[in-house]
């Protein structure tokens, strides 16, 4: 590594430090109407069973994927 490299990263961020970077200012209102219990449920249910139902089929039937017929 040569002797010029700290020096040189020094002079590529110390430019960056001196950047203000502005805040966003986010504000959120209450929702238009609530979510039942039963939406939630379903709705992770459903994608708990989207992503997690392929990936144990895979790893349950690992075994026959790895032998060559």
């Amino acid at each position: 590594m040569s002797v010029l490299t700290p020096l040189l990263l020094r002079g590529l961020t110390g430019s960056a430090r001196r950047l203000m970077v502005p805040r966003a200012q986010v504000h959120s209102k209450p929702p238009r109407e609530q979510i039942g219990v039963v939406d939630v449920t379903v709705g992770l249910t459903s994608c708990f069973v989207c992503c997690l139902l392929p990936a144990g089929w895979v790893l349950s039937h690992l075994e026959s994927y790895k032998k060559r017929e």
